[in-house]
This record gives structure tokens, C-alpha cells and sequence, in this order.
């Protein structure tokens, strides 16, 4: 089956009343299970394909379709769509309410739809992404920089997604914890069955991660790479 299907899709954003084409007639598949990547450098618009998907943007024009469903342009993402699309930030920092203690960023989706055992749940999932129970009654900042990561991905397993979007999640990070990050992602897709889609620029991330990948270039899909040729872009990236 295939997970995500996007074909021709433009988005354009509007500067001084004219319109600016970011993305420009960019077609892909992800097959279900799949961990497929966006790569590219900075400024490709691999983000701007991300949040289209996600619903936060909503001003594109084309196909997306999610499990068979098809994304309205100009629209919300409502319903069970919405539990099935999550996404993790690139900076869990500006991702989590500074002023929220952990149980509560983490409990509140869940009470907004009246989910049983909310509290149970909270405490379910943090253990799944390996923090201590005595994280729930921290706030944001109490946290380093990869639990606070931990907690963003537990956010988004909150609902139970089949596509989890990932936007750089491990580009704020030290060195020494983006690996952690990484084998985590891999995990859970195992252990939730999860499609991933995942947007990076760092050649080793994607290597570690993807099956498969498209190459992003100034807004257009520019090349679609299998498994041998995401190692050699990394091989490429080391010499």
C-alpha cells in the first residue's frame, strides 16, 4: 500500500501581494513501512513539503493523498487524518510550551479528545522513549536538549499516527546524542508501525535512516535515489 502519494504539487507563498512558486510540480510515493527521506541543502524547500502534509500549510496546489485519503487544498487536516499525521520539529525547544510541565504538554491532546486512562498513557510513553517518570513534572527547560527531543516524539506517538513526519529532529542536537535519536526513530517505526517521512541534509542521517529518497533542488525533485545510491551521496560526503 502506499503510505503518502504527492504528484504536481506546487506551494506558493505571497510576498508584497505577488506569489513566490517555493515548490514547483514535485511528485513522490512512500510506500507503507517505508522510512523515505527529503534531502538536499538548506533552502531546497524539503520543510516546505513536510508542512504541506501536515496540514500547516495550506496554500498549495496538486494531489496529496495519505492511505488512500486525499488532502484538500486550502483546508485543515480534521478527523482521524489528523490523528494519522504527526510531526516532529526540528527545534524541540520552540516546539514545547515553555510554561507547561511535561504531563501536561503530553496530557492535554489526550484530554481534549476525552481518551481514557490519559494519565496511564503519558506515563506508557514516556518510558517508550526511554525518560524517567519524574520527567512528567519538569518543565521544557529542565531538560537537555535530547529528552526534550524525546519528548516532541512522544507527543506525536500520542495519538497513535501511521505517519510520522520528521523535520531535521536530530540538526539541534550534540553529536553525541543524535545516534540515540536516530536508532529511537527506528524502534518505534518497528514497534508502532510507522511509516516515516523524513527531511535532513546530513548525508550520514540518511544513510542510517532511508530506504529510499528524493534529491531536492531549488524546489523540484531533481533525482530519486534507492539504497545504493544513498550510499554513495555518503561515501561522496566523506572522501
Amino acid at each position: 500500500m502506499i503510505a503518502l502519494s504527492i504528484a504536481d504539487l506546487s506551494v506558493t507563498f505571497q510576498n508584497r501581494g505577488k506569489g513566490y512558486a517555493a515548490v514547483r510540480g514535485a511528485s513522490l510515493e512512500v510506500a507503507e513501512g517505508e522510512t523515505f527521506g527529503l534531502i538536499g541543502p538548506s533552502g531546497c524547500r524539503k520543510t516546505t513539503i513536510l508542512r504541506a502534509v501536515a496540514g500547516l500549510n495550506t496554500n498549495w496546489q496538486g494531489s496529496i493523498t495519505v492511505f488512500g485519503n486525499a488532502l484538500t487544498p486550502g483546508q485543515k487536516i480534521t478527523g482521524a487524518q489528523r490523528d494519522n499525521i504527526q510531526m516532529v520539529f526540528q527545534d524541540p525547544y520552540s516546539s514545547l510550551h515553555p510554561r507547561h510541565r511535561i504531563s501536561r504538554i503530553l496530557g492535554e491532546p489526550l484530554a481534549i479528545r476525552r481518551v481514557a486512562g490519559a494519565t496511564q498513557r503519558v506515563r506508557d510513553l514516556l518510558n517508550q522513549v526511554g525518560l524517567p517518570q519524574a520527567a512528567a513534572d519538569r518543565y521544557p527547560h529542565q531538560l537537555s536538549g535530547g529528552q526534550r527531543q524525546r519528548v516532541a516524539i512522544a507527543r506525536a506517538l500520542l495519538l497513535e499516527p501511521r505517519l510520522l513526519l520528521l523535520d531535521e529532529p536530530t540538526s539541534a542536537l550534540d553529536v553525541s546524542v543524535q545516534a540515540e535519536i536516530l536508532n529511537l526513530l527506528n524502534e518505534l517505526k518497528t514497534t508502532n508501525r510507522m511509516t516515516l517521512a523524513l527531511v535532513s541534509h546530513d548525508p550520514g542521517v540518511v544513510a542510517h535512516m532511508c530506504d529510499r529518497a528524493v534529491l531536492m533542488e531549488s524546489g523540484r525533485v531533481a533525482a530519486e535515489l534507492d539504497r545504493p545510491n544513498i550510499a554513495k551521496i555518503y561515501a561522496q560526503s566523506q572522501s
